[in-house]
């Protein structure tokens, strides 16, 4: 019994580190995992959401006035010239840079009348549409559902370039 309790005992060894990759490597590359992740998220989520290719000033008037056409037989010709001049003048004021809609229509018609921006045929047609429009909105003219056709048509022939009909 003597021989027991002469034997020394020893402390518990501390526990052995085998791991052969530094504890730092491994947070260092959880963190970068986790970058590249959320930067490959953030860049499917940013070509998602790209915006729609802009549409020229033409291509939206042109729109517009194609939706307008099946209102014309329900809305009262007073408000269909307005809708319709409103649509063009922001046309001329977005393709143009012209200050159509701080002008009354003779003034503008006066500014332009010098311009090089427009053809002979489009100041005519143009003028001839603010002529009617005013006509309607201002003179309390009684149009018809085919002054509003008119109207639209001369409208659409400005936007899309076109030359005066023959007469």
């Amino acid at each position: 019994m003597r021989l027991f309790l002469a034997q020394e005992f020893h402390d518990i060894s501390p526990p052995v580190d085998y791991s052969l990759v530094p504890t730092w490597l491994i947070f260092a590359t959880a963190f970068v995992t986790l970058a590249l992740l959320g930067l490959i998220a953030w860049w499917i989520a940013r070509r998602m959401r790209r915006p729609k290719p802009e549409q020229s000033p033409r291509v939206r008037a042109l729109g517009l006035l194609r939706q307008a056409r099946p209102d014309i037989a329900e809305t009262t010709p007073y408000a269909f010239s307005i809708r319709v001049s409103d649509i063009l003048r922001r046309y001329v004021v977005e393709q143009y840079q012209l200050p159509i809609t701080r002008q009354t229509s003779v003034e503008f018609l006066e500014g332009i009348a010098s311009a090089r921006t427009f053809s002979e045929d489009e100041r005519t047609l143009l003028g001839d549409f603010l002529n009617r429009c005013d006509l309607i909105k201002f003179a309390r003219y009684e149009a018809t559902t085919a002054d509003s056709e008119l109207l639209l048509e001369e409208a659409m022939r400005f936007v899309e370039g076109g030359k005066l009909e023959p007469a």
